[in-house]
């Protein structure tokens, strides 16, 4: 009987160590920005996002050439670091 209680506690261990997995894979997945030639690439909305702004704001940023992007057909997206210089060069550290 002993035998048996082990089994079943290694079980349920296997069945929450997979649960915890397949959590982990999905929070990497939702997170996950493929990388291309080494360079990440944003959607507008991550980058509204990461800068708090609105569509009609970023948009008025790439009309003014404050960000600068690339469109493919109808996307548009924009490097992460181009995003990141822009911030480093405009940083006034008050």
């Amino acid at each position: 009987m002993d035998l048996y209680t082990n089994e079943a506690e290694e079980i349920i261990t296997y069945q929450e160590m997979i649960t915890k997995l397949r959590n982990r894979i999905e929070e990497i997945l939702k997170n996950y920005r493929p990388v291309m030639n080494g360079e990440i690439y944003l959607s507008g909305e991550d980058v509204g996002k990461l800068l708090h702004i609105s569509k009609r704001t970023l948009q008025q940023y790439r009309d003014d050439n404050i960000l600068p992007y690339i469109q493919i057909g109808g996307k548009i997206i924009y490097k992460e670091s181009d995003i990141l210089y822009i911030l480093e060069k405009n940083y006034t550290g008050q």
